[in-house]
């Protein structure tokens, strides 16, 4: 579990692919001394499991699920990614509850600088648009965000100068493809309500012939 606020931005050094799997190493300035073999890292939002560490370098496992359905596999030598240690008990929740599994990945399509904040506009498949709000949350690349406004297929939010300069964002040009992750509650609460819609649930017509109504 992640809140989605950056720790640090790394560096990638190798990525070797096996097959439609990888294993890619980066380096960070996180404390080698605070992370052990197994820990979980959320690696531009994609929760990885350490497997290796040395020096200032971590290196993880990348699974073919994560391959496909985040940007992991599009990264190379030099590419900045924004890193965050799994939450301990006890720690502030300063972002939102952040799970680290990637729903789906999307483009930015706009950016505009108002007075030195930026709003970036995104496009992201409609079926992931739909658990959106405006004024709820979203991550981005592994930052915790606050949706400004939502249509069918994208959604805007604003960043401040700080967040632009301390992550990836800054580094962002149109076209270019992040991992989005929805608000968790909102799926959750989709599937608890699916029974509902399925055949046969609680309806009008089903009270009127069950001689209810």
């Amino acid at each position: 579990m992640f809140t989605g606020l950056i720790e640090d931005t790394g560096r990638v050094t190798s990525f070797h692919r096996r097959g439609e799997a990888g294993i890619l190493t980066v380096e960070t300035s996180l404390p080698s001394a605070e992370i052990t073999i197994g820990d979980s890292i959320a690696v531009n939002g994609t929760c990885l499991t350490v497997t290796a560490s040395g020096g200032r370098s971590l290196t993880f496992d990348v699974s073919p699920e994560s391959m496909s359905r985040t940007t992991i596999g599009k990264l190379s030598g030099s590419s900045l990614v924004n890193l965050e240690r799994a939450l301990k008990l006890g720690d502030r929740l300063g972002g939102h509850i952040v799970s680290g599994h990637v729903d789906c990945a999307g483009n930015l399509s706009r950016s505009e600088n108002r007075s030195g904040n930026y709003q970036l506009h995104f496009t992201l498949p409609s079926a992931h648009a739909r658990y959106l709000v405006e004024k709820g949350s979203v991550t981005i690349d592994g930052i915790s965000l606050t949706v400004n406004t939502v249509s069918q297929d994208g959604f805007s939010v604003n960043i401040i100068p700080h967040t632009y300069s301390n992550t990836t964002l800054g580094q962002l040009r149109i076209g270019d493809r992040v991992n989005i992750e929805t608000d968790i509650i909102g799926k959750y609460v989709e599937r608890l309500a699916a029974p509902w819609k399925s055949e046969g649930a609680l309806s009008m017509k089903t009270l009127a012939e069950n001689g209810f109504i």
